[in-house]
Order: structure tokens, then C-alpha cells, then sequence
């Protein structure tokens, strides 16, 4: 088949979606299926590789479902993608993130005589009020889409009432290989026996680490050894008020990382004794939570609905509730105290992340590709507009002849 796999956010910047369609892209392309990745991007088209066709350069930041999107906002991809759909002839486009302006709509626009797919990752607690604006319209576009996806059931649950059909859930995937323990080595500097702690997100307000950060001296004071791992893509402005808590607060033991590289990823998690979570809200899924597991960490989360698709409160790791430092401290704790426990919750993670591997993952996409094709009736070709004006006319004109005919009507 060929695949066209949209996501209207900067490719490739960090981030789910993007992370999302790389390895369906990944394992799609491996299975023998020629692939394109629809974006815009602020990245170089030399950097990006010949199947990514780059729309725009032009990206900015909109805040979108407690986070900050970076998305296209020229006006220009509406010619583009209108001749790349036309030039292509996809078999199937898969649009992430249908209602996200202002790429996802102008394909969906555009995107005719094609199987087309929509996969939706967004989830808030709240109301969405883009949906309450937008919601006929959205809903007169979301008409084009002949299969939609969710990737767990809080999203369907959220979307339903705004726009009501059928969704099917397959949910995020990940690499287990990737950060399979067995082959993976702690960072050396870390990895001097000492309980290590780990964050692993950004400082936006709906990943909580603030209420980590309020919890750590509690735990410092029960485990005065334990360290505080922090890495993810923040800034130097955006960690400040972190470091000005720690320096007021004499807490030692707390490494700000940043960025981490992809290749890194697995390295981190797999010298963290505990990965905690503390998000508040707005995940619809725990894909966060599926690398520890892969990793064979042990987990304390926040107990909010997207985390609970994946995680059972006891088995995996503990959950605790959203925006609370001293639960938070006391599960650490708890954990920390307690291999036995640990090891037991190590296995079964990495029981549960071998159920969502990319190869199953790609594999029920691609399965659900196929029987929305089978499920297409075929196109009747389009009259043109006068002869069916002539057949309407055909029509009556027999019926009418037929009446006459039953009321002794003839011809002089």
C-alpha cells in the first residue's frame, strides 16, 4: 500500500504524535509499504529524509490540551497539499490529530477517492472549548474520515459526546528491544548503588514534577541517599524556580539534565530504581509509563485516567493521587524500602509493555487499513450534471405516459 501519515506538529520535534507516526512509519516501510510523512517542520528538508515531504517551514506554538503545540500556521499548505495528494494518489492517508489546525483539516480537505484514517490522541479532563467553536464544522469534516482512532478508551469517552461514531482503540506502541534491561547500561555516573529517582517529561504544569519536587525532602529525610533524576526537553527559565526551591531548601541530590538524546532514553531508565509520574491530568494514554515498564522500573504515577489504561494500582507500580506531595513521598518510600516488591513489579511491567510492541501495534493499523478498504463500496463514476437532468426527465415523462395510459389517455 501507499501510505500517507499526517501530524499537523513540527516534525521531527520531540513529542508522542511525532514519536507515534516515526515507528509506524518505521515498521510500515519494514513490512514492504512505500510510506510518506506529511508535516511541516522547522527542521531542514535535507535533514529530514527523502520520504518526509516538508509543507511549510513556518511553526509556531499554540497552546493546545494543557501543553504547548508547535503547529503550521501558513496559509500556504493548502495549494501544497492539495497537488501532493493529487500527485501521489495515496491508497490510504492516516491524519493524527484530525481537528488540530491548520495541516490536519486542509488534508482531510482535499482527500478524496482514498481510504481515509484518523487517529485521535488528545484527551482533557475539561471541556475543550476549540470542539463547543468549532463543532459543526469539525464535524462536517470529520464525515471524510471512513475509520477513526483512538488510542485508549478515555479519548473515545471524551470524544463521543462532541462527535458521536464508531471508534476503534489501538493504542500508542513501543519499542521493547529498545529498552530491554538485559541489554541496556545504566549511566555510569549514576550507578554507584545509591536509590535513584527519575523524571522524565517537561515542566509544564499538567506533569506535576512541582509536586515531585515537594515530596523530595520528605523522602531525603527518610532516605537520605536517595537522588532525583530530572531530564526531559525544558529550558533553563523553565527549571530556575526548581533550583532556587533546592538551593532554599538545602536538598542535595538533584541532577537537571535537559534534553536527553533519543539514543540515551533507555540508558536513563534503566538507572532509575523508581520512574515517578506525577502528571495532573490531561494524558490520554501512559506511554511514559510503558518505557519504565520496558525498562523493568518500577513505577509510582498519579491516578488520573489516561495513566490508568496502562497501569494497575499494586502490580506495575503504584498510584497515588494527583497533586500530592506527601503520597507521593510515602509510595516512593515505600518502594524504595521494599526489593522484593520491586522485583516483583519489574516483571510484571515487563509483562504488560510486551502487549503494546510496535510490531503488534503497526500490525493491528495496518489490519484495520484493510478492512476499511474491504468495507468500501465501489464509486459509481459521476453522471455529468445533463444527463442527469435528461434521465430525471426520462423518468417522469414515463410515469406520466403510464398514467395516461391507465386513464384512457392517447395520443389524437
Amino acid at each position: 500500500m501507499k501510505i500517507a501519515l499526517v501530524t499537523p506538529y513540527d516534525y521531527p520535534y520531540p513529542g508522542g504524535v511525532t514519536e507515534h507516526i516515526y515507528y509506524l512509519d518505521q515498521h510500515f516501510r519494514a513490512l514492504g509499504h512505500d510510506t510518506r510523512i506529511i508535516a511541516a517542520s522547522s527542521t531542514d528538508q535535507d535533514v529530514l529524509g527523502d520520504h518526509i515531504i516538508k509543507v511549510s517551514g513556518a511553526v509556531a506554538s499554540m497552546p493546545f490540551s494543557g501543553s504547548k503545540a508547535r503547529i503550521a500556521i501558513a496559509p500556504i499548505v493548502y495549494r501544497r497539499v492539495k497537488k501532493i495528494l493529487q500527485d501521489e494518489k495515496f491508497d490510504v492517508v492516516h491524519v493524527h490529530e484530525p481537528a488540530v489546525p491548520i495541516l490536519s483539516l486542509v488534508v482531510l480537505r482535499h482527500s478524496r477517492n482514498t481510504i481515509n484514517v484518523g487517529t485521535f490522541h488528545a484527551y482533557r479532563e475539561s471541556n475543550n472549548p476549540i470542539y463547543e467553536w468549532m463543532g459543526v464544522f469539525l464535524r462536517r469534516t470529520f464525515k471524510r474520515l471512513d475509520g477513526r482512532i483512538v488510542v485508549s478508551a478515555v479519548v473515545r469517552e471524551y470524544l463521543t459526546p462532541y462527535f458521536p461514531g464508531n471508534y476503534t482503540i489501538i493504542p500508542n506502541g513501543i519499542d521493547c528491544a529498545r529498552f530491554n534491561p538485559a541489554h541496556v547500561k545504566p549511566i555510569e555516573r549514576f550507578d554507584d548503588g545509591r536509590p535513584n529517582i527519575l523524571f522524565m517529561g517537561r515542566m509544564e504544569d499538567r506533569k506535576g514534577f512541582r509536586h515531585l519536587m515537594r515530596a523530595f525532602p520528605y523522602i531525603k529525610q527518610a532516605i537520605p541517599d536517595a537522588r532525583l533524576i530530572v531530564a526531559g526537553a525544558f529550558t533553563d527559565q523553565e527549571k530556575a524556580p526548581f533550583v532556587r526551591y533546592a538551593r532554599t531548601h538545602k536538598l542535595k541530590g538533584i541532577h537537571f539534565l535537559g534534553y536527553v538524546e533519543p539514543a540515551e532514553l533507555p540508558r536513563y531508565y534503566s538507572t532509575a530504581t523508581v520512574f515517578c509520574a506525577p502528571s495532573t491530568g490531561f494524558e490520554s494514554f501512559g506511554i511514559v509509563l510503558l518505557e519504565a515498564m520496558a525498562a523493568g522500573v518500577p513505577i509510582v504515577a498519579s491516578n488520573i485516567a489516561g495513566y490508568c489504561t496502562v497501569l494497575d494500582d499494586g502490580v506495575q507500580g503504584a498510584l497515588v493521587p494527583p497533586g500530592d506531595a506527601h503520597a507521593i513521598a510515602d509510595a516512593i518510600i515505600r518502594l524504595l524500602r521494599d526489593p522484593a516488591r520491586r522485583a516483583r513489579m519489574s516483571q510484571a511491567g515487563l509483562h504488560t509493555a510486551a502487549q503494546y510492541d510496535w510490531d503488534l501495534i503497526a500490525q493491528r493499523v495496518l489490519d484495520f487499513y484493510q478492512q476499511l478498504i474491504a468495507q468500501r463500496a465501489p464509486l459509481r463514476p459521476r453522471e455529468p450534471r445533463g444527463r442527469k437532468q435528461l434521465a430525471r426527465v426520462r423518468k417522469w415523462m414515463g410515469a406520466r405516459g403510464a398514467r395516461n395510459a391507465a386513464a384512457g389517455i392517447g395520443n389524437p
